[in-house]
C-alpha cells in the first residue's frame, strides 16, 4: 500500500480505536496489527512476542515501579502539611507572600514524586482550603497550583523521562540531570509572575501576615529537612556515580518509609494502598509502552519515520522552525491524549527527524516534557485541572482560564530552552566530564 494511503488510514484506526474507549496500549498494538498486515509480510506474532518482550525486559524500567510507589508513600503521608508549614514562614515577605508556596512547594514535591497529577493533588488539598481562608485571590490560588503542579513532570525523579529513556534507549539519569535547571527556570518564572502580578493588584491581595521570630523560622525550617534530604540522597547519588536510578529508586522508597513512619502517616492499610496503587499505575504504563514498543518496529516496516525524516529534511527547516512546529503540533495532542501516551505514540516516529536536523535526543526529551506539561493545563484531557476540579468543585474550563497566564510562561520557557539549550545539557556535561 502506498505510503500517502497507508499514513491517513493509521492515524483513523488509532483515534477510532481511542475514540471507541480501547486503552491506549491496547490501540498502539492494533495501530500496528494494521500497519504489520498491510505494509508487510513479516510473521505478525513473531514480531509482535519480541518486541513486547523486549521492550518491557529493559532493566533501567525497573525504576519506574519504585519512583512510583515512593510517590504514593509520600502523598499519604503529612509531607504536604509539612512543607507548607515550613515554606510559609520564607515566602511570607516576598511580593505575592504565600502564592509562592505553591510553586516552591510543588517544586519540593515533584522532586521526591515523580508525578504531576500527584504533585497537584497533594499540594492542592493543603494549599487551596488554607490560601483561600487567609483571603488570596481564588483565581491565582488555582492557576498557580494548576501551572506549578506540572513540575512533577521535568523535575527528576520524572516518571515520564523514564519512559522516555526507555522509549529512545537514552540514558535516564543524564535526562534526570538535564531536568534539573530546567525545572528551577520554570519554578523561577512562575514566582517571578505572582510577583509582579501582586504589585499590579495590591488590591487582590490580603492583609500581610504578622512578622515571624527567628525561633519559629528554624522550626520552619527543620520541617522542611526530610524532604531536602530525601532529594539529595535520591538525586545526588545519581549525579554522584555511587548509584543508578534503580539503585537510586531503591534509596528513595526507603527514604519514604522512613518519613512516613516517623511523620504518623504509614499503617499497614495506608502501606497497602500505596503498593496497590503503585503497582495499577505502573501496570497502565506497561500496557502502553508494550503497545508502542511494537508500534515502533511496524512503523519501521512502513517506512513513514523514514520517509518523515527525509521529507523534513527536504524542506529544509532550521532547527527552530521545526521546533516550532513541534510545539504546535504536541499542544493539539495534549488536549486529547495524556503525557505519557504523546511521548510513546510520537517518539519513535518524530525523533529520527529531530537527529536528522542535529538536535541532541537527550536536549529534545526535556523539551518534549517541557510542551507536554502544558497538556496538564489545556481542556479537554488535562489531568491537573481534573484533578483541580475534584478540589475546587469548579468547571474544568474556568479553571483553565486560570491556569492561562502559566500556559503562556511555559511556551516562555520552551522558547528559553530552544535559543539556551545549555540549560539542559550542562548538568550531565559535568557528571560525564568528571
Amino acid at each position: 500500500m502506498e505510503l500517502a494511503t497507508l499514513a491517513p488510514l493509521l492515524v483513523v484506526v488509532l483515534f477510532g480505536a481511542l475514540a471507541a474507549g480501547l486503552w491506549v496500549g491496547f490501540a498502539l498494538i492494533a495501530v500496528g496489527l494494521v500497519a504489520m498486515v498491510l505494509a508487510s509480510s513479516a510473521p505478525v506474532g513473531m514480531v509482535f512476542a519480541t518486541k513486547v518482550w523486549g521492550g518491557l525486559t529493559v532493566w533501567d524500567l525497573t525504576a519506574l515501579p519504585m519512583f512510583i510507589w515512593m510517590g504514593e508513600i509520600l502523598v499519604r503521608s503529612r509531607l504536604s502539611a509539612d512543607m507548607f508549614a515550613g515554606l510559609a514562614p520564607f515566602t511570607a515577605r516576598l511580593p505575592g507572600r504565600l502564592l509562592h508556596v505553591n510553586v516552591m512547594g510543588c517544586a519540593l514535591f515533584a522532586a521526591v514524586s515523580g508525578s504531576s497529577a500527584a504533585t497537584t493533588a497533594t499540594i492542592g488539598r493543603m494549599s487551596v482550603p488554607e490560601l483561600t481562608r487567609r483571603g488570596y485571590d481564588p483565581r491565582m490560588v488555582i492557576g498557580t497550583l494548576a501551572g506549578s503542579g506540572t513540575f512533577g513532570f521535568l523535575i527528576p525523579p520524572s516518571i515520564i523521562l523514564i519512559v522516555y529513556g526507555a522509549a529512545t534507549e537514552q540514558s535516564i539519569a543524564r535526562l534526570f540531570l538535564a531536568g534539573v535547571l530546567p525545572g528551577l527556570m520554570l519554578a523561577a518564572l512562575f514566582s517571578g509572575y505572582i510577583m509582579l502580578w501582586s504589585r499590579l493588584n495590591r488590591a487582590r491581595m490580603p492583609e500581610a501576615e504578622p512578622p515571624t521570630d527567628r525561633g519559629t523560622a528554624i522550626r520552619a525550617a527543620l520541617r522542611l529537612l526530610p524532604v531536602v534530604g530525601l532529594i539529595v540522597a535520591v538525586i545526588g547519588s545519581i549525579y554522584a556515580g555511587v548509584a543508578s536510578p534503580t539503585e537510586a529508586a531503591v534509596i528513595g522508597v526507603t527514604g519514604a518509609l522512613i518519613l512516613a513512619a516517623i511523620t504518623g502517616g504509614m499503617s499497614w492499610a495506608t502501606f497497602t494502598q500505596a503498593l496497590r496503587a503503585a503497582t495499577v499505575t505502573t501496570c497502565m504504563i506497561a500496557f502502553i509502552l508494550a503497545g508502542a514498543a511494537f508500534l515502533t518496529v511496524a512503523m519501521g516496516y512502513t517506512g513513514i519515520p523514514r520517509q518523515l525524516a527525509a521529507w523534513i529534511a527536504e524542506m529544509g527547516l532550521s532547527q527552530y522552525a521545526l521546533l516550532a512546529a513541534l510545539t504546535v503540533f504536541f499542544i493539539v495532542m495534549g488536549m486529547f491524549l495524556d503525557g505519557i501516551s504523546i511521548v510513546v505514540l510520537t517518539v519513535s516516529i518524530i525523533l529520527p527527524m529531530v537527529m536528522q536536523a542535529g538536535i541532541d535526543p537527550i536536549w529534545f526529551g526535556i523539551f518534549l516534557v517541557l510542551v507536554v506539561e502544558m497538556s496538564q493545563i489545556t481542556p479537554p484531557v488535562g489531568f491537573n485541572l481534573f484533578v483541580l476540579q475534584k478540589i475546587t468543585g469548579q468547571d474544568i474550563f474556568r479553571i483553565a482560564r486560570h491556569a492561562l497566564p502559566f500556559f503562556g510562561l511555559l511556551v516562555l520557557a520552551v522558547a528559553i530552552l530552544s535559543v539556551f539549550p545549555q540549560i539542559a545539557l550542562w548538568l550531565p556535561g559535568t557528571m560525564l566530564n568528571r
